[in-house]
């Protein structure tokens, strides 16, 4: 965890945290955690992401997949692009759709279908219930008592490790029972056991081997009712916060249980641009020869290759670089390739390849 005064957003505490992930991690975030150096530092980890996209993010589509997908780019790293349309129609027959577009680093189609990710997506809002857990559940609501930085500081980690480590009880009594969702653990029951345990001093010292201990016993023989699937209007309550006032995207303001979630997966356009006969750079060569199509070809060769000018030039040799950086911009323009950033362009290729 990290914390500290709020004159800094979330974006610039998380990249204080890259260094715990590990290449067996997926890590999965909110809409504006998709700037280009966070995302490079990220796959730098070798850590797989699943996050949302920022609706002014533009995604060029490099090669489609069968799913619906695309592989794309993001500055310098390679990505896999999901928009889909979630249709939630609730007990009382409304609903209400919305939009999501994901980038993930998980670019095989067949091992992890679009609409797969996009229901696993959903797990990233059990952040919100450890939020309730630290706030109401542990401090029933009081605020910390410490009135200087270092005091809160203190607190706030005796938090987190006491969160943690009965999450991690939860966890491992749901292990005693195969199949079953440690949602279904009662995190209130583990609290109150774990306090019993301590102001009684039952059982202190006394190993627990092969069984899930007082509290995974109390947890296992109270387990909650499968969780179920409901929605309701995100909002604050407060009505001097700036978030009272939300734009209303149809969801109901008390909550229902949904009855169906259909998801669809849009496809990009397609939107290929046609390819001009004449350029007043090699007007007087035949098609086949023009440096245009050459140049084109071989970036088609390999859609998802991101070239620099000076390895274009290198692999002709007969263009100049200043040349190529004034052609390349100028076909940037004609939407004839897509330009990822400074220095670097790739092929608009539109064309599915086979998953077999």
């Amino acid at each position: 965890a990290v914390f500290g005064p709020t004159d800094e957003g979330e974006t610039s505490y998380a990249p204080r945290l890259l260094h715990l992930l590990r290449p067996d991690m997926l890590v999965l975030w909110d809409k504006g955690f998709d700037g280009n150096a966070f995302l490079a530092a990220v796959s730098a980890t070798r850590a797989q992401f699943l996050g949302r996209l920022r609706s002014n993010r533009r995604t060029p589509v490099l090669t489609r997949l069968a799913d619906g997908s695309y592989l794309s780019v993001i500055g310098t790293v390679k990505v896999r692009v999901i928009d889909a349309r979630i249709t939630v129609t609730c007990a009382d027959g409304t609903h209400f759709t919305g939009s999501y577009r994901l980038a993930t680093s998980l670019t095989d189609a067949r091992r992890y279908p679009a609409a797969s990710l996009m229901r696993l997506y959903h797990q990233r809002w059990e952040h919100e219930s450890a939020y309730y857990a630290l706030r109401h559940t542990i401090m029933a609501g009081r605020v910390l008592r410490s009135g200087d930085p270092v005091g809160v500081e203190q607190e706030m980690w005796s938090l987190l490790t006491l969160y943690q480590a009965l999450r991690t009880v939860m966890a491992d009594a749901a292990e005693f029972l195969p199949g079953t969702d440690p949602d279904r653990c009662g995190f209130t029951i583990a609290v109150q056991t774990a306090r019993d345990q301590v102001v009684q001093a039952a059982g202190i010292g006394t190993a627990n081997h092969g069984t899930a201990g007082r509290i995974g016993q109390k947890l296992l023989a109270h387990l909650l009712p499968a969780r179920r699937q409901r929605v309701s209007a995100r909002k604050v309550k407060s009505p001097i916060s700036r978030y009272s006032q939300r734009h209303r995207d149809g969801r109901p303001d008390v909550a229902l249980a949904v009855v169906s979630l259909d998801i669809s997966i849009h496809e990009p356009p397609d939107m290929q641009p046609a390819l001009p006969t004449r350029s007043r750079d090699d007007r007087y060569a035949i098609p086949a020869q023009r440096r245009r199509h050459r140049v084109l070809a071989l970036l088609h060769e390999d859609p998802a290759r991101l070239w620099r000018p000076r390895e274009i030039a290198a692999h002709f040799g007969d263009i100049t670089l200043h040349t190529m950086y004034r052609q390349l911009s100028r076909w940037a323009d004609d939407g004839l390739i897509h330009k990822i950033g400074p220095g670097l362009c790739a092929a608009t290729a539109w064309e599915s390849k086979p998953l077999a």
